[in-house]
């Protein structure tokens, strides 16, 4: 069960942390770490999932743990996908191109964020892996159009539609910092650059100026118009929406608070998971925020989720050393996710549910 270990790598996703700290630009780190408001919602994130206790069972035949499973359909490896993130070029040059081939190595799914430092196109000829594309929709539909019928002739397998950004949350950190994005560095989809600005946060000004705050549920009948992708939903924290959403013809929800960084105070994706679940018959739903272990995987399985996602831990280790950390990272929480597994006396997912966990009080 114990992964094999290069010893001057980090043993662990806090440690890749640790060193993605030293190495990256200030405003950079701020701008991966950083959340809303107060960033209570980035902190109550890993509380939540450090907060369950979970149930072992004993005397289970745990010799051979399997973590594979399907994800829309599609096997993979485990039930991990890698959360879309922008501008990966950031953290180290090969950006999402590096992700790529490490997330197609690892056998999961990569979600490419529609800031992406490369394009759609470029992304899809870095890896064979499966590779969905996260979805904003601009003021101007016909760029919105021509993203996705681009990502689909790519062969991306599926859109999932960010539904919590109709303004930028108020980050801080980036405003404090001025953050700016480098010249060398463009929103690759669309050929821009992210214009400077006088003062603040010149990437928030671009999203402030180019998503649509008009959004209703009607544009996720309009997207399933123009296309033949699956629509999953992410930014989902109530069955109310849950329940709309599949109403709207989703067939996957991402239950996320977007990493804290919109509305600070919002409840953890732990808390809103089981009340989405019980409500999303015929849609996956899947999960993010605060995910460090194995254990937090486990937790989240038990508490009904078909997988994961993770976002700033393959950045981190992006930062550090490239397409061998993110495939490094992965590689950890497979490991740990199949340890967790024997440990609980659960060898297949299938054995994982909520009697794993003690009721939440």
């Amino acid at each position: 069960m114990t992964e094999s270990r290069n010893l001057t790598e980090p043993l662990n996703l806090r440690e890749y942390e640790q060193c993605a700290r030293e190495i990256l630009p200030q405003p950079i780190y701020d701008f991966y770490v950083g959340g809303a408001g107060d960033e209570i919602t980035v902190r109550e994130n890993e509380r939540a999932w450090a907060g369950l206790r979970l149930r072992p069972r004993v005397l289970v035949d745990v010799s051979a743990c399997e973590t594979s499973t399907t994800i829309l359909g599609q096997p993979v490896s485990m039930p991990l996908l890698t959360a879309p993130c922008a501008l990966n070029a950031l953290a180290h040059p090969d950006g999402e191109l590096a992700v790529a081939r490490a997330t197609a190595e690892a056998g999961v799914v990569q979600v490419v964020s529609t800031l992406s430092s490369y394009s759609v196109e470029e992304i899809a000829a870095a890896s064979s892996g499966i590779r969905w594309l996260q979805l904003y929709c601009y003021r101007d539909r016909g760029l919105t159009k021509a993203l996705v019928e681009r990502a689909e002739a790519a062969g991306f397998g599926a859109l999932c539609v960010t539904v919590d950004v109709p303004m930028p949350g108020l980050r801080e950190r980036d405003i404090r910092n001025g953050f700016k994005v480098p010249p060398h560095i463009r929103a690759a989809n669309f050929e821009q650059a992210i214009p400077d600005t006088a003062e603040g946060s010149a990437l928030l000004a671009y999203v402030a100026d180019q998503f649509d705050p008009s959004l209703t549920w009607d544009a996720l009948d309009w997207l399933r118009s123009i296309t033949r992708l699956p629509i999953v939903v992410k930014g989902i924290l109530t069955a109310e929406d849950a329940l709309l959403a599949v109403q709207h013809g989703v067939v996957g929800i991402v239950v996320s608070n977007h990493g804290g960084r919109q509305l600070d105070s919002v409840v953890s994706t732990a808390e809103a998971l089981p009340e989405i679940v019980a409500v999303a018959e015929n849609a996956e739903v899947y999960v993010d925020g605060g995910i460090r272990r194995g254990t937090d995987i486990l937790k989240a399985l038990a508490l009904g989720a078909r997988a994961v996602l993770i976002g700033r831990p393959y950045l981190w280790a992006l930062a550090v050393s490239g397409e061998a950390g993110v495939a490094h990272v992965l590689q950890h929480l497979r490991d740990d996710l199949k340890l967790s597994m024997a440990l609980a006396g659960c060898p297949k997912l299938s054995d994982i549910d909520s009697q794993l966990i003690r009721p939440m009080k």
